[in-house]
């Protein structure tokens, strides 16, 4: 009983306490009192003030430690670099570029004696110390009234030493921003020289220390960078060196610049090709290659078609013959499947190019759409999903665009609805050597072929004999699907006749042929009699086939 009565005392008083705690809490709200904050609170507060002042301050000591360093050392070179350009009347040739050389070497200098002391700097001394002493080196020849050295190969050779040697400290300070600026200086040495095999060639020097650099530091950003600026260094050569003054316009020789935009392609496929040795291709992988195909082959298909026309289609073949040897490379050395795609989606493009220039229209889409076939081939071989997929599409526009520009030419429908057929038979050969699961793209196939192929035969027979030749194809259809073992085939022997069914009604209504109307309904009446027949005789054997084997 005392315990009893110990806890209900107990209880009451609980209850009195919660009262008088919500009493205190209206006065004090009714007061604008703040309650007092409890220490872990407080201390938790405290912590997050700390760090945000430490935040603070840091920031302010990246501000004015890094950041105020490397502006001003930005600014001083610029101011440097426009007092070297000025033209000094009443100086000798000689002494602007002595200054800007003592300048240069002051900062290599301070460079190696604050390396200890102000590393974060070192870096950018040095490459302002390259840019005033290249700056210096061509003011030896442009920018003076008088030209101290008159030789420009010379000019160029100075010019290539200074871009060397900047690589050469790039190297051995591993620093991707002195590489970065010794490449760009090799461009810019490029355009200067404005001589188009020396381009040609520093391009291609370049392009092979970017794909060095690359594999040996795996510094993505400058393989994008030096392909970027390869083509590009390329293309103001082709639109004739505005930089130096001259007008714009297309270069069309020497022709074997197109060569060397290959060879481009080759040199920076490398770097994904043997990178690929040791790792999967990822998104950044393809990214290479795309930028690779877009400038090579985009400046190839330029170039040729504003000042070369007649010598497109050689040098698209080439360029086919060499982009689809890269692709297969890719596949049989590294089992590739985005550079492989990349690459002979490049290819076949540049041999579609060169067929469509050198036939004329509509005998190139004869050629186009037996080169269908061929990239269907090729695609199996790859295992490659992707290209099946976008070469239907492209089939598919090129018969639009066969209907659009000279859609009565039934003998070449023809050859795309047996290019059709041929493609899905390829397809189901070599089914379980795709990455497809499914039948899709085959039906898709035979789909085609089935409307193109009496669309085609009614363009170019009589109106009266189109109904004979459908039942003639769905008769052919019937036996393939007997020779082949493959029902499809039967399905599509099917429709065709359906499809004549309608063709004759409707041929019956507005046709004045009587003969020929009376001959269409005897023939496609009797034989779809006989599809009756033969149905049904198989129906019977399959049943009777059935019993035989319950019995037993």
């Amino acid at each position: 009983m005392d315990s009893m009565e110990d806890k209900n005392v107990l209880k009451d008083i609980l209850d009195r306490l919660k009262n008088l705690d919500k009493r205190i809490t209206k006065i004090e709200s009714r007061l604008s009192v703040q309650t007092p904050v409890p220490k872990s609170d407080m201390l938790s507060e405290g912590i997050e003030k700390s760090v945000k002042i430490q935040n603070e301050e840091e920031l302010e000591f990246q501000i004015g430690q890094f950041w105020a360093a490397k502006t001003g050392i930005l600014v001083l070179i610029v101011g440097f670099a426009f007092l070297l350009l000025l033209s000094f009347k009443e100086l000798p040739s000689f002494l602007p570029s002595i200054m800007g050389i003592i300048i240069g070497l002051v900062l290599f200098g301070l460079a190696r004696m604050w390396k200890e002391t102000f590393s974060h700097i070192t870096g950018y001394l040095i490459g302002g110390g390259f840019v005033i002493l290249y700056i210096s080196t061509m003011r030896l020849y442009y920018f003076g009234i008088e030209k101290t050295i008159a030789s420009y190969p010379i000019i160029l050779a100075l010019l290539i030493v200074v871009t060397v040697i900047s690589l050469f400290i790039s190297i051995k300070r591993n620093s991707v921003g002195l590489t970065w600026l010794g490449l760009s200086l090799g461009y810019v040495t490029a355009v200067l020289s404005d001589y188009s095999y020396f381009i040609f060639i520093m391009i291609t020097a370049l392009s092979v220390v970017v794909v060095l650099f690359k594999l040996k530091y795996q510094w993505n950003i400058l393989l994008f960078y030096g392909m970027f600026m390869s083509y590009l260094t390329h293309l103001i050569w082709f639109i004739n060196n505005p930089f130096l003054g001259k007008s714009i316009q297309a270069l069309a020789s020497p022709e074997i610049n197109l060569l060397f935009l290959l060879l481009y392609m080759i040199i920076f496929s490398a770097a994904n090709y043997f990178e690929l040795q040791d790792k999967e291709e990822d998104i950044v992988n393809s990214g290479f290659t795309m930028l690779n195909c877009a400038g090579g082959y985009g400046l190839i298909f330029f170039i040729t078609l504003t000042t070369t026309p007649s010598a497109v289609t050689i040098y698209h073949l080439i360029s086919a013959l060499v982009i689809l040897a890269i692709a297969i490379t890719f596949w049989v050395k590294r089992n590739s499947i985005s550079s492989t795609f990349f690459y002979a989606m490049t290819g076949y493009v540049s041999l579609s190019v060169a067929i469509i220039w050198q036939f004329s229209e509509p005998d190139f889409f004869i050629w186009l759409c037996w080169q269908s076939l061929f990239v269907v081939s090729t695609a199996v071989w790859f295992r490659s999903k992707y290209i099946i997929v976008a070469n239907f599409i492209i089939f598919l526009m090129i018969f639009i665009a066969f209907l659009i520009m000279s859609g009565d030419q039934g003998g070449i429908g023809i050859s795309f609805g047996i290019v059709a057929l041929l493609s899905a038979r390829i397809l189901n050969w070599k089914m379980d050597q795709l990455e497809i699961k499914t039948e899709m793209m085959r039906n898709a196939y035979l789909v085609s072929a089935l409307f193109i192929i009496p669309y085609s035969l009614y363009q170019i027979f009589p109106s009266g004999y189109v109904s004979l030749t459908w039942i003639g194809i769905a008769i052919i259809y019937y036996f393939l699907s007997i020779w082949l073992n493959n029902k499809k085939y039967r399905w599509m022997a099917l429709a065709t006749y359906f499809l004549t069914v309608i063709y004759v009604f409707v041929l019956g209504i507005t046709s004045t042929e009587t003969l020929f109307k009376i001959i269409s309904f005897l023939v496609l009446g009797s034989a779809l009699i006989i599809i009756s027949l033969v149905y049904s005789k198989d129906r019977a054997k399959k049943k009777l086939k059935e019993d035989t084997n319950k019995e037993a």
